[in-house]
């Protein structure tokens, strides 16, 4: 499944897009999901939940992949 998010800002934290899709329910379980290696940025697995994503990255987590545009 893709999802686009729509950028309000300059940038969204990575926590906050796996939630704003709906992958995970709340921050802390983003926290484990994050910490535990299972999310890619941009083909890269990625430890910090606050890790800031910027137009054009692209997050995927469980066979699902975010679109993130300005």
């Amino acid at each position: 499944m893709a999802e686009t998010i729509k950028l309000r800002d300059e940038y969204i934290k990575l926590g906050q897009a796996l939630k704003a899709a709906g992958l995970v329910e709340s921050g802390v379980d983003a926290k484990y999901v994050i910490s535990d290696g299972k999310v890619k940025v941009n083909g890269q697995v990625e430890y910090q939940r606050g890790k800031k994503l910027h137009d054009g990255d692209v997050v995927e987590y469980n066979g699902n992949t975010i679109n993130i545009k300005a």
